[in-house]
Order: C-alpha cells, then structure tokens, then sequence
C-alpha cells in the first residue's frame, strides 16, 4: 500500500513538473526620455528593476545567446551592453551618430546599426568589439532586419522613403524599393517570402516580394471617428508561422490584428496612448507593445486577441525585447 501511495505521489508531482514553466519570461523596455530600461517579470507581470542607462535609449534587443541586452543610446552615439545575470552595464560597441534601430546575423556574431544622423549602416563584429565598417544608405536611416538566409540586409530611411537591400557579404546596395512616406520598421515573414514595411506618414504596410524586389500589396487602416493621419503604422510583430500579424498604429492608440495570409486587418485592439514598438514572449502567449504618451506596456492575449494588463514603467517607452533568463 506504501508502495502504491509513493508510485502515486511520485506520478503526481511528474505531472505537476511538466505542466510548470521552468522560469517566466522577462522582458526590458528603453524609455527614450526617460534615460532608463525597465525590467519586467511576465509572470507576475511587475516591474523588477530599473535600470540606468546613457541618453536617449531606443532600440533594444538580447543577443542571440541571452547572455546580454544591448540597446541603442542615440544621445550618446553607442551601444550599451546590459549583464542580463547582474543587470547591469558591463559594456559599449562603437556605432555611428544617433543609433536607432539594429539586427543580429542568426549567429549573433555581426550587428548592424541604423545611425540616423549620418545615414549610414555601421557593421560590427559582436565577439571582438569591433567595428568593421559603414555603408552608405539613404536619408534617417531606421529600420533593421535581415532575410532568414541571412544573406540580405534590410534598412529603411524615413527621408528617401525607401528599403535599401543590402547583400551581407559584400555590405553593397543591391535594390532600392519605393515606398510610402516615412518608413520605420522592416519585418521577414519566418519563411522569407514576404517583406513587411510599415510607413508611419503614408500610413501603409507595404508588401514587397523579397525575390522581385518590388511592393506587391499594401495594408491600409480605417478606424472609426479617427483622422486617416491619425493612423500612423510603426511597428510590426509576426507569429512564427506567419499566419497572424500586429501593426502598431502610434497616436491611433491602437494595434491592428492583421491576416498574414490576405492581408485584411481582422480587427483593432484599443491600447495605450502612442504605441510604438512590441515583442512577442518566445511561446507566442503574450504580445507586449510599448505605448510613450501613456508612459505603459500593454499585454495581449495572443488566442484570445486582447489587452488583459497594463504595466506602468518609464517615461516614454519606447522598445521592448523578450527572452528566457
């Protein structure tokens, strides 16, 4: 009988392991006036700590192996380098003026940096520190990504109003892509076969054929009582399997649920004020964006397609990045 209630008991907290998460996800957020990251727990959903970081914090992102989270800090003209064990600053990599946006090869061994005052992309080697060049691309340059052959580089300028293709190994312009005024961030789908560029003053996604080189669609958005120049798209955030999309429509206040397949827009998700930027917890339960006028993240439930919390965190929020520790 003992045997049986320990076989029993044993099963039992078999059970309860598997269905328990190791550990809950965190996620660190720049305020770009705020001069500040903010460390949030998912899954208790608070803050944890706040971080001090250089001028100017935007864009954000771990390295590929989880071990830091970098962040641009314009003001400064850097990048700073987060500890993600002791959560703080261990480390620079040299960019050019006004760092903005930046991507990683697969590898994490190369970075690429949007400078948007001197319109260039600078490479560096992530493993030695080291800067190993620029390339020249058109007016504020922004938006960063890269294919997932990791053979083209993506940026946009927000003046030139284009996607500047970038070969990787020759770091030379290949294609310039026509699109809607003001573009600010560039998203693959995971298999490569589209290109997703969202145009803050056109107001547009535009679809690009990646092969062709050429816009093949565009999303619009239409939101009830609100100004067409309201509607201002910036960030994009893409499930895995490409079947569901989130654009980020800014002073709209709003994050639109957008068929990856038609390209309809299924529905809006009312958010917080100026939504900017987001990322996905690596399960693809949760999308966190970041909204700068009301200062907050707000979380939504992937199934269920809403906002089930807000976060209060620093002033003007503007990237987020989202991993395991």
């Amino acid at each position: 009988m003992k045997r049986m209630w320990r076989r029993c008991l044993l099963t039992g907290m078999l059970v309860w392991l598997a269905a328990t998460p190791a550990s809950a996800f965190v996620a660190y957020v720049s305020n770009e006036k705020g001069n500040t990251v903010t460390v949030i727990d998912t899954d208790s959903w608070t803050v944890t700590k706040t971080i001090k970081v250089g001028q100017r914090p935007r864009g954000i992102e771990f390295s590929r192996d989880g071990k830091f989270v970098m962040v641009a800090v314009g003001d400064d003209d850097t990048i700073q380098v987060i500890d993600t064990k002791t959560q703080e600053i261990v480390d620079t990599l040299p960019s050019g003026p006004d760092p903005e946006l930046f991507t990683q090869d697969a590898a994490g061994k190369t970075m690429y940096v949007a400078n948007e005052n001197d319109n260039t992309v600078t490479v560096i080697d992530l493993e030695k520190r080291a800067r190993l060049g620029d390339i020249q691309v058109g007016v504020e340059p922004e938006g960063m990504t890269i294919s997932p052959d990791g053979k083209i580089l993506i940026n946009t300028s927000e003046t030139t109003n284009m996607a500047h293709f970038i070969d990787t190994t020759t770091r030379q312009i290949v294609a310039n892509v026509l699109v809607d005024s003001r573009p600010r961030f560039a998203q693959f789908k995971r298999d490569g076969s589209e290109l997703w560029v969202s145009s803050e003053i056109g107001g547009t996604v535009s679809i690009i054929d990646p092969v062709k080189r050429e816009v093949t669609g565009k999303i619009t958005f239409e939101i009830p009582g609100l100004r067409n120049e309201a509607i201002q798209p910036v960030g994009i955030g893409m499930t895995k399997d490409g079947k569901i999309a989130f654009v980020a429509l800014g002073p709209a206040n709003r994050v639109a649920v957008v068929d990856g397949a038609t390209h309809k827009v299924l529905k809006y998700l009312l958010v917080g004020q100026r939504v900017w930027h987001m990322d996905f917890t690596p399960d693809e339960k949760y999308l966190m964006v970041t909204n700068g006028v009301s200062n907050d993240v707000s979380v939504i439930d992937i199934a269920a397609q809403k906002v089930i919390k807000t976060i209060q965190v620093g002033e003007l929020p503007w990237g987020i990045t989202i991993a395991q520790p």
